[in-house]
């Protein structure tokens, strides 16, 4: 018969990936990545399995190096750039969002990700359980798209996106769409361009390039895309390009909130 303290122990297990994110090691999904590839170990014993349970007592290390468990938990939001990489790190050199963000206390990593040429609101934080719960399709996080279009978007074309559009990798959820301007003319250089038009997009899937391959499949070309509300957080004036905030924690509790949490 098992004692009251091994009893004890065994309740405050949790899972090896949800205790790494909590630690701010990686995104959940990375350090599941990190446990499959074999670089993670517990009390000496190399850990493969994802369903491995941890408790406090164990001694837990990565590539060598023992994680430090923090209780305190960090929340940031990023008006990213274009040209920056929605990673921790680049192989190939180029900016990330997280060398934008080498003055907080705390190693954060990106909430999902913006591609390199989108620009607009990432929230990072070593908060690996909302982290999880808010990239997770089950959740249905709205987030929403300022799109400039090539020309002049058909009312058969918003239908298609309201109702879903046939992708290679299947269907996507119905959008919302509204226009914000009608189809005018940029400058290039002095000499008139290209018409565009200004629409607002919402979805609440991740899949990538999502938004440009959605407006491709019905014959347009994006030339711009920028993420102005992701779930109750939405764009600020007061935030420009490259800069952060703390979240304050209102938006905090709203973000858990609309995961569970």
């Amino acid at each position: 018969m098992e004692s009251e303290t091994t009893a004890q122990n065994r309740g405050a297990e949790e899972r090896l990936q949800k205790v790494l994110a909590q630690a701010g090691v990686a995104s959940r999904r990375h350090a599941e990545q990190l446990i499959v590839d074999g670089r993670v170990t517990v009390n000496g014993d190399k850990v493969s399995a994802l369903g491995t349970k941890v408790g406090i007592q164990d001694q837990i290390e990565v590539d060598g190096l023992p994680v430090q468990r923090s209780e305190e938990l960090h929340y940031y939001l990023l008006n990213k750039p274009i040209s920056v990489i929605t990673s921790a790190s680049d192989p190939q050199g180029r900016p990330t969002v997280v060398d934008l963000m080498k003055n907080v206390p705390a190693r954060v990593y990106p909430v999902g990700r913006l591609d390199y040429d989108t620009s607009g609101l990432l929230v990072l934080t070593n908060d690996g359980e909302l982290a999880h719960r808010l990239m997770h399709p089950s959740y249905s996080i709205d987030k929403t798209y300022r799109v400039w279009v090539q020309g002049t978007v058909s009312i058969n074309a918003l239908e298609n996106l309201r109702q879903g559009v046939s992708l290679e990798d299947g269907n996507t959820a119905p959008a919302k769409v509204e226009r914000v301007s009608g189809a005018t003319k940029r400058t290039r250089g002095g000499s008139k361009g290209e018409a565009l038009e200004v629409l607002e997009v919402t979805i609440h899937e991740g899949r990538n390039r999502q938004i440009r391959r959605m407006f491709a499949a019905l014959g347009y070309l994006v030339v711009k895309l920028e993420r102005v509300k992701f779930g109750p957080l939405t764009q600020e004036k007061t935030l420009s390009s490259g800069t952060y905030r703390v979240l304050t924690g209102q938006e905090v509790q709203e973000l858990r909130s609309q995961v569970g949490l």
